[in-house]
């Protein structure tokens, strides 16, 4: 077993390593690259542009974003949207809920499917690093769930597009 020390050693080294291996960019152990220059990210609250049935939408995806971006980098949250090395804008544009199948006159199953729109810029060299839509989709039983399944089922799909998200955010570099 490694003592303190050399435990500190062997990070210091893997990160030095990596960060060798990343030329300018900083490169993490989940993949995602960061160019070096941005330390800071900003993430305000999604805009929720659909007249879906929840009202969190906005905020369950702005924090599963803010999580992978927090969790999977080096990137510090701010506030600040001005003051941050990078600015991550979204907007979720289409919700539905329909039927996948149907046993009798009801529905068996349905499917929840949300479409977010994301601008993505770093800030420090005026660039524009993303500007694309995701999608993402989730199925549930109406009739054994109800309004909590789609709820669920919602919050699933936007896990999704979040995972995508960071994922396309963080490998073009």
């Amino acid at each position: 077993m490694l003592s303190r020390n050399h435990w500190g050693r062997a990070v210091a080294l893997l990160l030095t390593g990596s960060l060798l291996l990343g030329g300018c960019a900083f490169y993490s152990f989940t993949g995602a690259t960061i160019p070096g220059h941005i330390n800071t990210i900003a993430v305000p609250l999604a805009t929720d542009r659909t007249d879906g049935p929840l009202p969190t939408l906005d905020e369950i995806l702005t924090q599963q974003v803010i999580a992978q971006f927090v969790n999977q980098t080096r990137l510090q949250l701010t506030s600040s949207e001005t003051d941050a090395d990078a600015l991550l804008d979204l907007r979720i544009e289409q919700y539905s809920n329909n039927p996948t199948a149907v046993g009798g006159d009801q529905a068996a199953r349905n499917r929840v499917s949300l479409s977010v729109a994301v601008r993505y810029v770093d800030q420090v060299n005026d660039e524009e690093l993303l500007d694309r839509s995701f999608s993402g989709s989730e199925e549930y039983d109406p009739i054994e769930l109800g309004p909590a399944g789609e709820e669920e089922a919602a919050r699933a799909a936007l896990d999704i597009i979040a995972q995508d998200i960071f994922t396309a955010a963080t490998s073009n570099w």
